[in-house]
Formats: structure tokens, sequence, C-alpha cells
């Protein structure tokens, strides 16, 4: 076997179960429900009894290996779930999955929900051996077809949304698929199957995108593109009740590191070699915000910053810290404005 698609789950699980199945990625909704469809195929098939892991540091990973080597009490076939939220089982876990996968339980369904797996842990043992099996990564959809995705699933619940009804819920949901289906399923229950109008959207679809500054400031930093989706976050963040300190204090902290490491790659070393606390899943987006960012334009934002937080502590009058805010975040994400500095 090998990798298979989110979107062709039923289709392989209708041709028969396999004894180990790894369902791998960091997009929710897709990983919930190829799960769930697994999870449904061993009960049709007479796996009853479910056994769940769940993977911390502590874990210890012979009790995978001692319960697939026992019998269930009553002869009762099991799905063994071992949810492994890092995506990184470690040394003792690596030997685990590679031991179980070499003599499967003769009884029981493996089922690993994993979050992303990287590149160097694809080139493991584990993960070869997992790769004998079933492996199911999931991806998050790309924001071009977020739009057709919507229109499908709708479709698919029988609600026959117009152009501008489908388009709405997108505009509400941010690219969250999970909200997206949620929403989705909330139409359904309240309008019923048939036809839906963007008005008939607009009057039942709460607004579902969620923010958090750190999400505002990983906008920011992904440039120009992103900059009017950093006022929608801002205006989402003012209306939840968030208070303008709350986005200011993790700004200023990405500020000051950027500052450091802008002048380290002024100074002649690569980015690569200053990003060494950066996480490596935002090594991407600090790298290209480092290529257009200049030692002198972060100390320009770190200036307006300090005046926003006079503004908070009423030491600046006359000035509004949303719109402040909103031009520091613009500027960030190279729409240069006027800053603020005295």
């Amino acid at each position: 076997m090998a990798k298979i698609g989110a979107q062709n789950i039923q289709q392989h699980l209708a041709r028969g179960l396999q004894p180990v199945y790894l369902v791998a990625g960091d997009e929710p909704l897709q990983s919930m429900e190829t799960v769930d469809a697994i999870r449904a195929a061993a009960r049709q098939a007479g796996h009853s009894l479910r056994e769940v892991f769940e993977v911390d540091r502590q874990f210890d990973w012979s009790r995978l290996l001692e319960s697939g080597n026992s019998m269930s009490l009553f002869a009762e076939q099991r799905i063994l779930e071992v949810r492994l939220p890092s995506g990184a089982p470690g040394k003792e876990g690596g030997k685990a999955i590679v031991e179980y996968c070499q003599r499967p339980a003769d009884d029981a369904i493996l089922l690993i929900q994993s979050g992303k797996i990287d590149k160097r842990s694809k080139n493991s043992a584990w993960f070869k051996a997992l790769m004998q099996f079933v492996v199911v990564e999931v991806w998050p959809i790309k924001p071009a077809e977020i739009v057709r995705w919507i229109g499908e699933r709708m479709a698919s619940r029988g609600l026959q949304a117009d152009r501008d009804a489908v388009r709405l819920v997108a505009q509400r949901v941010e690219g969250n698929m999970l909200a997206a289906a949620q929403e989705i399923e909330k139409l359904l229950l309240l309008l019923g199957p048939g036809a839906v109008t963007a008005e008939q959207v607009r009057e039942a679809v709460a607004n579902s995108a969620r923010y958090n500054p750190f999400d505002l400031i990983d906008s920011a930093l992904m440039g120009e593109k992103a900059a009017p989706r950093c006022v929608r976050m801002l205006q989402g963040l003012k209306g939840e009740g968030v208070q303008p300190p709350q986005v200011l204090a993790p700004l200023v902290n990405e500020l000051r590191n950027l500052h450091a490491m802008a002048l380290q790659v002024e100074a002649g070393r690569p980015p690569a070699a200053v990003m060494g606390k950066v996480w490596n899943q935002r090594k991407n987006l600090v790298g290209s915000a480092l290529g257009r960012l200049s030692s002198s334009l972060l100390s320009d934002l770190l200036r307006h910053a300090a005046h926003i937080d006079r503004i908070n502590k009423g030491a600046a009058h006359g000035y509004d810290a949303w719109l402040e805010l909103q031009t520091l975040f613009l500027t960030l994400a190279g729409q240069p404005l006027a800053l603020r500095t005295a």
C-alpha cells in the first residue's frame, strides 16, 4: 500500500480494511472525517472494542505493544487508536511502531492520528514501516479552491446555493474548513434543503472568523497581499472585545526579535543563521519578512508601537489606538503609511 488522499478514503474502505492506518496533517476537518470514516468501517467489520492511547512525553509505548500482543477478554475485535499530536513519536515510539508493523495484531486495526509529519520524519524507519499499509495525509484547501469546496459541500447537503451565497460563507469563515462545515450544517438546520440566497446566509450565519493576535502578526509578515486580511482581523479582534494592549504586547516582542535579526543580516550573516530560535514552522515566514524589512523600518515600527502604548496609558491624547495599530500592521505588511513616533 502507500499514500492515499483524504478524498479517496471511502473508495479505499469499500475495498476492505488494512491492519494499520496513519492519518496525518494539521487540517482538523479532513483529519476528523477521515478518522471517523475508518472507525465506522472498522465497526461495521466487527471491531466493536476501542482502545485509545494519548501520546505525551511520559507515554509508555510498551502499552501499545502489550495491547497488540494480547487478545481481548471476550474475543472482540478491536481498534487501537493512537493520538500523536506532535507528529513525531520519538526514539522509543519509532521503535514500537516498527515492531508493531512487523507483526500487526490479528484481531485489531491500528489507527494513528497524527499532526503534520515533517520531511525528516518521512525518511525515518517508523514512517517507512507505516507506508507498507495506508497513510492518509490531509492538507488545507488552497485559498483559491475554498469557494468551490464550500459550493460542493453545500450541494452535497442538499443546499442549492447561488454564487453570492457561497462567496459570503467563504468570506465569513476566512478559509476555516471546520467552521465552514459547521455553518453549512447550521444553514441546513435553519433553512432545510433547497435554494439558498446570500440574504438568507447573511441572516443565518454568524461570523465564524475567530482571530488571535499571533495569527494577525503572521498575516502581516506574509506581506502586501495579506494587508486586507490584517484589517479584517483587527476589526474582528476589536469586535470580540480584545483590548489594544493584548495585540501590542506580542507585536512588540515580534518586532524586537525581527529588529535584532535584521541587524545581523545587514552585517552579513545569512538569514538562516540568525533564525536559530525561530520555530521551524515559522522560518519561511520570518525569512521572507527579513528579506523586505530593514532594521531602520523595524526601528520606526517599534517607535510607533511606543506611541500606541502612550495612547493606551493616556499620555498621548487625540489619537485612536485601533487606527494607529492598523497603520502599524499595514506598514509591517508592506503598505507604508505615516508612522507617528512622537
